[in-house]
C-alpha cells in the first residue's frame, strides 16, 4: 500500500477543525496555517504510532 492509503486522514482533519474551532473562539479569527501544521503533526504521529504497534504485533 502507498503512504497516501494509510494516513489518518479523519483524524487530522477532526484536529484542524478543533484546532481551527479554538483559535477562533479565543481569538475571534482562525489562523489556517497554525491549525494545518499541527494537524499535519498529530497525523503524522498517529501513522507513526500505527507502524510501530503493527510492526511489534507481527514479531
Amino acid at each position: 500500500m502507498a503512504f497516501a492509503d494509510n494516513f489518518p486522514i479523519s483524524e487530522s482533519l477532526g484536529v484542524f477543525v478543533g484546532v481551527a474551532g479554538f483559535d477562533w473562539l479565543a481569538d475571534g479569527h482562525a489562523e489556517v496555517t497554525n491549525a494545518a501544521i499541527v494537524a499535519l503533526a498529530a497525523g503524522a504521529v498517529i501513522l507513526t504510532a500505527r507502524y510501530l504497534l503493527k510492526a511489534r504485533r507481527k514479531d
